[in-house]
């Protein structure tokens, strides 16, 4: 049952984090950042969140200070909407699965066509 209710504020943290990031976070250094997923420890006092960070490479810096910045916001207005009696503290941790993907897609992809000259060159 508290596995239960500690999946449940991961997903609302989760929610509340990317709406105070779309809507409430005023920092123009924050552009381009999706929250992917939320840890919440079992006792909930420190949630690990997964950040991806798109755009421009020289413009992750700035953004990551930014993100950093509003933390002590972010923890204060989690409090708030969640309604939680001790708020969670709040981890930043840069999500770089997608990049990871994109590589791992790039080298199958190279593979393939190594693959395929491979067989037309057998076919001459």
């Amino acid at each position: 049952m508290a596995r239960l209710r500690v999946e449940k504020v991961q997903e609302a943290i989760q929610h509340e984090i990317s709406n105070m990031l779309l809507f409430d976070v005023k920092d123009s250094r924050i552009q381009f950042v999706t929250i992917t997923g939320v840890e919440l420890t079992d006792d909930m006092s420190i949630a690990k969140i997964f950040v991806s960070l798109y755009g421009p490479e020289d413009k992750h810096e700035e953004c990551w200070k930014a993100l950093n910045k509003a933390l002590g916001y972010m923890r204060s207005e989690i409090a708030k909407r969640i309604r939680l009696r001790f708020a969670p503290n709040l981890v930043l941790v840069k999500d770089t699965s997608m990049e990871y993907s994109a590589h791992i897609q790039s080298i199958l992809d190279k593979i393939k066509k190594e693959e395929e000259g491979k067989s037309h060159e057998q076919e001459d």
